[in-house]
């Protein structure tokens, strides 16, 4: 089935659903450019582990008594992994190339936030390429220097090489999501990453199609225009 979208399916946001579509991107991302950058390179799927920790109030009033009982529940640390890819040169081990697809908890959590912009500061320090993948509507964009660009969704290509500039592909619902080149070594071959063809195919394969209800309004909510816009593009398709 294909997705009724013609770039980013706003539905696959969707808090429920968002951890299989990043586990699954992450796995169709290295087997998409696997084949392209062997024997040189090869692709590592990696897991970054760190501490969440939750904690909640509420107050209950007890009738007829003097006192409030008060509920509290004990902060717990809930560890957290995240796939992310390191395309490695074959011989050395050097990686050359990390590739990032965001979460929410990275972008929106005070500690995930952090635990990554800590790591992306180290990337960005050292000789290795960023490619940062933000495929969320929800939280800050990851920080960039000079004037805010706005944008739905982003694509960054940072090349060690090349910095403080980088490359940055915003793109907006309502456009198809851009092809970008994947940076290894100077004077090799960078293969196109095509995140458009990768995502509708694990629509597909994983049957978000039967998971998703078309006829309510995706989380998080779009703006008013696009809202228009996706309501009759659903209609027209007969989902709505």
């Amino acid at each position: 089935m294909v997705s009724p979208f013609p770039g980013m399916n706003p539905y696959l946001e969707n808090s429920d659903l968002w951890p299989e579509v990043h586990s699954r991107l992450i796995v169709a991302i290295s087997d998409a450019i696997s084949p392209q950058v062997l024997l040189k390179y090869r692709v590592a799927i990696e897991k970054r582990v760190y501490q969440l920790n939750k904690e909640s109030l509420s107050v209950v009033s007890a009738p007829n008594k003097p006192i409030n009982i008060i509920n509290v529940n004990i902060p717990i640390a809930e560890e957290v992994m995240e796939g992310y890819l390191e395309v490695r040169e074959v011989g050395t081990g050097e990686v050359i190339t990390v590739i990032e697809l965001l979460s929410p908890k990275n972008k929106l959590s005070k500690e995930g936030r952090i635990a990554y912009e800590n790591k992306r500061q180290k990337i960005l320090g050292s000789a290795t390429h960023l490619v940062e993948i933000d495929l969320l509507r929800s939280g800050k964009p990851m920080p960039i220097s000079g004037k805010e660009i706005p944008s739905s969704y982003r694509i960054l290509v940072s090349r060690s090489n090349y910095r403080p500039k980088a490359e940055l592909y915003p793109f907006e619902l309502q456009e198809a999501i851009p092809q970008f080149p994947l940076p290894l070594r100077a004077g090799d071959n960078e293969p196109l990453v095509d995140l458009q063809l990768l995502i509708n195919q694990i629509y597909d394969r994983a049957g978000f199609y039967v998971a998703i209800d078309y006829t309510s309004d995706p989380a998080p909510k779009l703006s008013k225009t696009d809202t228009a816009w996706a309501g009759n593009l659903l209609q027209q398709q007969g989902l709505r």
